[in-house]
């Protein structure tokens, strides 16, 4: 019993401290209402002036379905071809592999975001500016980009769904398959129309999971999707998220009895 209450407590402990620092924000002389805070399209905390996290939500999100356009297919893909077509050998050596990618620090992929990725994606959206048929400045091409960010973080994130996925669709019965092929069905049509179907739910579980970690990313996003707080479609342009935003107002000389840093415990709420 008291191991088990280990996990409530502290579930319950870090509810409530990011719930007392919450009201301390939404309540201090210096902090924004409940509304302006969730609805407002205006963020500078660093001046504790506009605390408007609309910003923030949209980078996040963004960020985190760009990452999933990479991880959801290769993931998917992936855990259908070691699961149903690989030969035990090739699965034998594949799956370590591609789970070899969790195990990478994070840091790591943000150096490799920063430093290959976001100037090769700048270097794609000049050459798009230059050609003839396209507007000027039709894209931003910034030195940082949601888009590299996203790209690899979607990366990252790709064993979450494959491993999961391959467990899940590993599991379903073979009796099923059997059926089916006894039916006349193909493999590809016994794949879709049968064996995905039974795994829907421990697949769209994987893609959850893959989400979360998407959403909650710190490093990847700090070292290259940028820090500024806008709101735009163009996916190279810089881009600031929840977590940076976190990690900006925690970091150095730090002023808990401030609207401006007590702001970190409000988005660590949403985030949460």
């Amino acid at each position: 019993f008291l191991c088990a209450a280990i996990a409530v407590v502290t579930t319950a402990g870090i509810v409530l401290s990011l719930v007392f620092e919450t009201v301390l924000f939404l309540t201090s002389d210096d902090g924004p209402t409940v509304w302006g805070f969730l609805f407002g399209t205006e963020w500078n905390a660093q001046t504790g002036e506009d605390f408007g996290a609309v910003p923030l939500f949209f980078g996040t999100f963004m960020i985190a379905m760009l990452a999933m356009a990479v991880a959801a297919p290769i993931g998917l893909f992936s855990a259908i071809y070691l699961s149903e077509y690989a030969s035990p050998a090739m699965r034998g050596w594949a799956k370590p592999v591609l789970e070899l990618l969790a195990g990478i620090p994070t840091v790591v992929y943000g150096f490799f975001a920063a430093l290959v990725i976001a100037p090769a994606v700048r270097n794609g959206a000049q050459w798009i500016n230059g050609l003839p048929f396209v507007p000027a400045g039709f894209l931003a091409a910034q030195p940082q980009s949601a888009l590299a960010a996203g790209l690899v973080m979607g990366i990252m994130i790709i064993p979450f769904v494959s491993s999961l996925s391959d467990d899940v669709i590993n599991a379903v019965p073979q009796s099923l398959r059997d059926g089916a092929l006894a039916m006349g069905a193909t493999r590809s049509e016994t794949i879709r129309q049968v064996v995905l179907p039974a795994a829907l739910p421990g697949v769209i579980a994987s893609l959850l999971l893959a989400v979360s970690r998407a959403i909650g990313e710190t490093m990847i996003v700090v070292m290259a999707a940028g820090q500024r707080a806008q709101i735009t479609p163009d996916p190279t342009s810089d881009l600031t998220t929840i977590t940076a935003q976190i990690v900006a107002r925690l970091t150095g000389d730090t002023e808990f009895d401030s609207a401006k840093t007590l702001s970190a415990f409000a988005l660590g709420f949403v985030l949460f």
